[in-house]
């Protein structure tokens, strides 16, 4: 099936939803109806609703249809999802951002390193450090860690604009799986360098690694967010015991 189908629908479903023109709680339009209105087969929109399912927007019940259940953040709030890139949350949650490289340089793992990000001592890494701006405001600090080998030909400018753009449309990579952990954290000197915490002590900070299709892993990343603009989204659901 190709990609372009689906992903217009959901992206087009996706962007109704966020601005309300079907109402949280309200079902979505029939099966049969969504097929008429953009000319496609069944099995493309039960894949479009499937993402859509699996991102929290919506519930699938047995028989009766589709119902929207997201409901939008408070606009002061940054909400973090699924895996995706810094440009995309920004756009999803309707903020301007910018990025400042703060460092960009070339390290191999040495046994404090492996430890922390998973990758083995002596694995030559890409380290950047990233200021991210909302709105203006510096409010979260990225500490990555790339795989070297997979990450051919990246450079600053790259980075400053979407590492995940440029490794899934020109590298080719295929990404896969996050596995992430949320935590509050004391700050560090190099947060209150660069952060405004307007007396916080804390930080709200989501460590991940993340690996491609083939299961191998290629980025560590500590991300550290002041916790006035933080809100963490999941999606959970029971297993039938």
């Amino acid at each position: 099936m190709p990609k372009a189908i689906y992903d217009h629908i959901y992206k087009d479903l996706k962007e109704k939803i966020e601005t309300e023109v079907y109402a949280y709680q309200e079902m979505l339009p029939s099966e049969n109806t969504l097929v008429r209105e953009y000319d496609c087969s069944r099995n493309t929109v039960r894949r479009a609703i499937a993402e859509l399912t699996a991102d929290g927007y919506v519930q699938p019940m047995h028989g009766k249809g589709v119902r929207n259940i997201f409901q939008p953040v408070e606009q002061a709030a940054y909400t973090v999802g699924g895996i995706e890139s810094f440009k995309e949350s920004s756009i999803r949650n309707k903020k301007q951002a910018y990025t400042r490289i703060l460092q960009f340089t070339d390290i191999t793992a040495d046994e404090k390193i492996a430890k922390k990000t998973g990758f083995r001592k002596g694995t030559l890494l890409l380290y950047i450090q990233r200021l991210r701006f909302l709105n203006g405001i510096p409010l979260i600090l990225d500490h990555n860690y790339f795989l070297k080998d997979a990450v051919p030909g990246l450079t600053p400018e790259i980075a400053s604009q979407s590492v995940y753009e440029y490794l899934e449309g020109t590298v080719g990579l295929a990404i896969a799986t996050s596995k992430r952990t949320l935590t509050v954290e004391h700050v560090t000197q190099i947060d209150e360098k660069y952060i405004d915490l307007k007396g916080y002590n804390c930080m709200a900070v989501i460590t991940s690694q993340t690996f491609d299709d083939n299961g191998i892993q290629f980025e560590y990343t500590q991300s550290r967010h002041h916790p006035d603009y933080f809100q963490f989204q999941d999606v959970a659901t029971r297993k039938t015991r």
